[in-house]
């Protein structure tokens, strides 16, 4: 019989148990082991059945177990002691405080959107790495003491989990999820009545939203929620799933995350008395609409377009994640017109001027299409990718925004991800390190003894062989095998074997079957007599996406083989809480994209931290961090004219040799007394030297420093006066600049001859600039100097600042002067470029405005000296 209306009977929890809702009901507890090990002592069955999850675990516990536990003291000194463990971190001082009272001038909030977070399984709104990352962003903002507001949606049916079908199809479910059974907090207003933020839609219709507070340590994370009553049925689904629905959907949930977004974070702090945020960071260009909702508020506070804008793009940090086009949400603009019209959203706010700032105005670019990576960068004054890779992949794939600048110039900066250690490391890993001279959370391992770190590893890598019979087991159940025929299940791995991991999303390009190219190969790596290898494989497709589901079904075919079915396993519904076992116990993480289309690639980085080597192609972090001292480096053919079949050949065998030639035999290489001696030390040195590197705690630190902080700064500096001379200037200036040319360039210095000149010498340069109505306060003349070439491009160039040396001549140019110094030898060369300046320029390139000699105007270097 089925329940005609739903809702969730909270417990009473006995007065001196009421701590443990407090506890509950904040995140921390994820990521806090003696606040998990006291949930585990309120009922260990109970426990169980309730997935790790607080929350439900105290409304499954009954009234008489909660009575018993009221009068135990032992219990109630443990809660005592973790509830003012708790009141500790989140009132004491920590890093950010520490840096204020050194003198540091750091915003006194940031608001961080994103369209996923994974903070915990309990919480099941993210998809795969952005989510993983924002999770990890919030948590360890939290530990520093970073004054940080999350901003999300709250799907009322997350992902999808997923199980296989009979022959290996993977099939999708999609849960119900109540909030009200779920650790978040209704926001409500001062008389009781829930908040909301309101979108006004197409056609007379609204768009309503409850706002639920997660609290992730010290750090509020608002989720929207459109499953209320006042909307009507199709709002109401706005965000039923991550990721679903047609290309409107997608539109709508991206103006609720953007533009309700901002709303919610009025809201919030209006009610709690939370410092308003003085940047705004936009993780991926979903949440790109923040800013335009930014720009209507200053609008109606009396500021024109171009000089909202200003201020808005001065406070706004643009992270983009995607190394591929294909990766960016892109609309067609008379969706986006629709929605920002006089019928829609952003009263006050000239449609066509949003239009024009997702325009693709760039060669290749589709002018129907509204790009939100592109309507990204323009609404943030600094922006970055998340590996020193990517970044520069970035600066290639937008470089068409800023015309006549080389990629390299391109105002995208990278900040490197990082992990959250508390959530992905061992509690084992921890208790080792810490007793050998660690302190905390950051342990040394240069102290473990041998035998105790080998222990270690193969304590760990016993308790993953036991968690996949447990999961391969549930998975041949509902796949619909009887208990008859899984007899087999109970030799699957062996916890004496090198183990393999491999656990992500499934695209194409992150090529989950590049280990099944040469499937005998394979098989005999598996089988080997003396160096067997066994490998764990997870991973998730996206619904829509049919290929990626067909490299699933591959790879599980091949697992069901009884030949090495206890040597390989897929296991489904790969999630945070299936991750946390593979990293420590695994000995090796494989990770093979199609290099450079992994952004960054964070499950080795967790790996890592546990002591896993990695074992990967140098893409994303790898590329930036690898050593031989960590894991190896499978070659690749990426920079060969080859077909995706043939460059998948030749990196596979690649993949093959390095395990059967190197992998396998370092840690088959026993000394006397039995212990992998050159492969202990590798682990040695990826915990204490790589470990280090790999923290989102290291990450965070890079934001508020090199983004964060400045954001604030440029956006104190521009109030609205300011705003409104900065957005003139500008306006001139592109009207102006038509006019600016480099009209004469001449070099003075006696030792150059001949077309060449000493290392050491200095060229006196002379360049004369017509800048028509500008003024030299307008500009910033440059020589740009640097190797060159066969065709005369210059790389690795230096910049070397001109200076005005006189006034206008008769002919109304400018002259300027300075040195140039030949520091290096080989093919040399330079050019001459003016550029606009502004004391509120974050780069030069900003405007993306530039003028060169005409002989330069191309790929040239100008002068060349050999």
């Amino acid at each position: 019989m089925k329940a005609i209306r739903r809702f969730t009977v909270r417990p009473v929890l006995p007065d001196p148990l009421r701590p443990l809702s407090d506890l509950a009901r904040n995140l921390r507890w994820s990521w806090h082991p003696e606040t998990r090990e006291l949930f585990q002592a309120v009922d260990p069955e109970v426990r169980r059945t309730a997935q790790c999850d607080p929350v439900r675990l105290l409304g499954a516990v009954s009234a008489g177990r909660l009575a018993e536990l009221a009068r135990d003291e032992q219990f109630l000194h443990r809660l005592t002691e973790a509830s003012q463990d708790l009141r500790e971190y989140l009132d004491g001082p920590r890093w950010y405080q520490e840096q204020l009272e050194l003198g540091a001038e750091l915003p006194d909030a940031v608001a961080y959107f994103s369209p996923e977070f994974g903070v915990t399984a309990a919480l099941p709104q993210y998809s795969g790495g952005l989510g993983i990352l924002a999770g990890d962003h919030l948590k360890a903002a939290s530990d520093l003491g970073v004054p940080l507001i999350g901003v999300g949606l709250l799907y009322r049916h997350g992902y999808f989990h997923q199980s296989l079908s009979r022959d290996g199809w993977q099939q999708e479910h999609y849960p119900v999820l109540d909030p009200n059974e779920l650790p978040l907090t209704l926001l409500r207003e001062t008389d009781g009545t829930p908040s909301r933020v309101v979108l006004a839609l197409p056609g007379g219709r609204s768009l309503h939203a409850h706002i639920w507070q997660a609290r992730v340590g010290r750090v509020p994370l608002l989720m929207l929620d459109s499953g209320v009553e006042e909307n009507a049925p199709g709002e109401r689904e706005v965000t039923d799933r991550l990721y679903g629905g047609g290309s409107e959907h997608r539109f709508l949930q991206e103006m609720l995350l953007g533009i309700g977004g901002v709303r919610a974070v009025r809201t919030y702090c209006r009610l709690t008395g939370h410092p308003e945020p003085e940047v705004f960071h936009t993780n991926e260009g979903h949440a790109g609409f923040l800013g335009l909702e930014r720009i209507r508020e200053l609008s109606g506070n009396g500021l024109d377009f171009d000089s909202a804008l200003e201020a808005v793009r001065a406070g706004t940090v643009f992270t983009t994640h995607t190394p591929v086009p294909a990766g960016i949400d892109r609309f067609d603009r008379e969706l986006v017109a629709r929605h920002f019209g006089d019928d829609g959203e952003l009263p006050g706010v000239c449609a066509e001027r949003i239009l024009q700032l997702g325009t693709e105005a760039f060669p290749g670019g589709e002018p129907g299409l509204f790009n939100m990576a592109v309507m990204g960068l323009r609404l943030a004054q600094r922006a970055n990718g998340v590996s020193t890779l990517h970044g520069a992949v970035s600066r290639e794939m937008f470089a068409g925004l800023w015309p006549d600048f080389d990629p390299a110039e391109v105002p995208v900066t990278s900040v490197t991800n990082g992990v959250h250690a508390p959530t992905w490391v061992a509690p084992e890993v921890f208790r080792l390190r810490d007793r050998y001279g660690g302190t905390g959370r950051r342990g040394s391992a240069a102290e473990v003894p041998d035998r105790e770190l080998w222990e270690l590893r193969q304590s760990l890598r016993g308790q993953l062989v036991t968690e996949v019979r447990e999961r391969l087991y549930a998975s041949w159940r509902a796949r619909g095998a009887e208990p008859a025929e899984l007899g087999w299940i109970d030799s699957v791995l062996d916890p004496d074997v090198l183990t393999i991991g491999f656990a992500r999303r499934v695209p194409s390009y992150k090529r989950l079957t590049l280990m099944l190219r040469d499937r005998e190969r394979l098989t005999e790596l598996l089988l080997h007599p003396d160096r067997p290898v066994q490998i764990v494989v997870a991973g998730k497709a996206h619904p829509a996406d049919d290929g990626g589901k067909r490299l699933v079904r591959e790879l599980v075919r091949f697992s069901d083989d009884p030949r090495v079915r206890h040597r390989i396993v897929f296991l489904p519904d790969y999630g945070m809480a299936m991750a946390q076992k593979l990293y420590p116990g695994c000995d090796v993480w494989l990770n093979n994209p199609l290099r450079p289309l992994e952004a960054c690639g964070t499950s080795g980085m967790k790996a890592a931290l546990n002591g896993c080597l990695n074992l990967s192609v140098l893409d994303g972090w790898w590329d930036e961090w690898f050593e031989p001292d960590f894991g190896w480096a499978i070659p690749t053919a990426d920079g060969l004219a080859l077909d995706e079949d043939r460059r998948d050949d030749l990196e596979a065998a690649a993949l093959y040799e390095l395990i059967e030639d190197r992998v396998a035999p370092r840690f088959y290489d026993r000394s006397s007394e039995g212990l992998p001696e050159r492969w202990i030390e590798m682990v040695r040195r990826t915990l204490g030297t790589l470990g280090p590197k790999v923290l989102a705690d290291r990450m965070v630190r890079e934001y508020v420093e090199r983004l964060y902080a400045p954001a604030a700064h440029a956006r104190h500096a521009l109030d609205p006066g300011a705003a409104r001379r900065l957005a003139g200037w500008k306006t001139r200036v592109r009207a102006a600049w038509p006019r600016v040319a480099v009209d004469h360039v001449e070099a003075m210095a006696s030792t150059v001859a001949d077309g060449s000149a000493e290392l050491g010498a200095t060229l006196l340069l002379r360049v004369r600039v017509a800048l028509g109505v500008l003024e030299p306060d307008d500009v910033e003349v440059q020589a740009v100097a640097g190797r060159v070439d066969a065709a005369d491009g210059i790389s690795d160039a230096q910049l070397f600042p001109l200076k005005p040396a006189g006034g206008q001549d008769l002919e109304g140019r400018w002259l300027y002067e300075g040195p140039l110094v030949l520091d290096r030898t080989g093919p040399y060369g330079y050019t001459v470029r003016v550029l606009p300046a502004h004391p509120l320029l974050a780069t030069g390139a900003e405007l993306g405005l530039v003028a060169l000699p005409a002989e330069a105007a191309g790929d040239g270097a100008g002068v060349l000296l050999r």
